[in-house]
C-alpha cells in the first residue's frame, strides 16, 4: 500500500489522484492520435478529456450518493463533501454525457468519435485501477487464501480485517482485464468496420470483465445473487451485442444487394 506518494510542503500528493491524472492524460493522447488518424481534429481530444474528467467525477459522485441514500439523509453535507466513494459506472455515464456535449457542439459524428476514444478509455481505466490498488480505496475482494491474495493494512479507507486475513486484489484483476480490452481494441482499430463498432465491442468486453470480477468483490448482492454493478454490466453487454448485431445485419443486407446488382 502506498496511499501517499510524497508531501510537498503543505501539499499531499496521493497515489490515487496521481494515477487518475495519468490515466486521463494517456487517454487524451491516444484519443487525439486516433481522431487525427480518422480525419478529425485531434486537438479536440484535450477538451474532451477536461469535460470527461468533470462529468466523470460528478457522475461518479452522484452514483455513489444514490447508493448510500441513508447516509446522505443522515449527514447530507458530510456525504457530499467526504471526498470518497467514487463509482466507475457513474463516472462512465457522466463522462459520456459531457463528451457527447462536446461532440454535438463541434458538429462531429458521435459514433466516429467514440470509436477513436474506446481503446483509450479502456487503458485509462486500467491505469486508474493501479491507483485503487496503491491507495487501498476499499474496492478489494472477498477473503481468499490464493497465493496472490493480499492484505491492505495501510489502506486509505479503514481495513477491518484481523491480522493474517488476505483478500482478492480485485483492482489488480480489473487492471489486467481492462489492459487486455485495450490490447484487443487497439489491435482491431484499423480493421474496416462501420462507425461505432469499436465502442460497442468495448461495452461488451469491459462489461463482461467487470461482471466476472464482481463475483469476488465485496459489493453486496441486490437481486438474484448479483450486485448492482453486475446488472449494469449486463445492460452494457446487451447494448453492445445488440448494436453489433444490427450492424452485422445491415452489412450482410448491403452485401446481398451488391451481389444481386452485380448479377443482373
Amino acid at each position: 500500500m502506498w496511499p501517499v506518494l510524497f508531501h510537498l510542503g503543505p501539499l499531499t500528493i496521493y497515489s490515487y489522484g496521481t494515477m487518475m491524472a495519468i490515466g486521463f492524460l494517456v487517454a487524451g493522447y491516444l484519443s487525439g492520435r486516433e481522431m487525427t488518424r480518422k480525419g478529425m481534429n485531434g486537438e479536440l481530444a484535450s477538451t474532451m478529456v477536461v469535460w470527461a474528467a468533470v462529468g466523470g467525477l460528478v457522475g461518479s459522485r452522484i452514483w455513489a450518493l444514490a447508493g448510500d441514500w441513508e447516509g446522505v439523509v443522515r449527514d447530507p453535507m458530510g456525504s457530499v463533501f467526504s471526498g470518497s466513494g467514487f463509482v466507475w459506472y457513474g463516472g462512465l455515464l457522466g463522462g459520456t454525457a459531457a463528451v457527447t456535449w462536446v461532440i454535438w457542439r463541434h458538429g462531429l459524428s458521435w459514433l466516429r468519435v467514440v470509436d477513436a476514444i474506446a481503446p483509450a478509455l479502456a487503458l485509462g481505466h486500467a491505469i486508474g485501477r493501479i491507483g485503487c490498488q496503491l491507495a487501498g480505496d476499499g474496492d478489494w475482494g472477498t477473503v481468499s487464501d490464493l497465493p496472490w491474495a493480499m492484505a491492505y493494512p495501510n489502506a486509505i479507507v479503514e481495513w477491518n480485517y484481523p491480522p493474517g486475513v488476505r483478500v482478492h486484489p480485485t483492482p489488480v484483476y480489473e487492471m489486467l482485464a481492462y489492459g487486455l480490452v485495450f490490447a484487443v481494441l487497439w489491435w482491431r482499430r484499423k480493421r474496416p468496420a462501420p462507425d461505432g463498432s469499436l465502442f460497442w465491442q468495448y461495452l461488451v468486453l469491459a462489461g463482461a470483465g467487470r461482471f466476472g470480477i464482481e463475483f469476488v468483490r465485496i459489493n453486496p448482492a441486490v437481486w438474484l445473487g448479483l450486485s448492482q454493478a453486475q446488472f449494469v454490466s449486463l445492460a452494457l453487454v446487451a447494448i453492445g451485442v445488440w448494436r453489433l448485431a444490427v450492424q452485422h445485419t445491415a452489412t450482410m443486407a448491403k452485401g446481398r444487394a451488391v451481389a444481386r446488382s452485380a448479377n443482373r
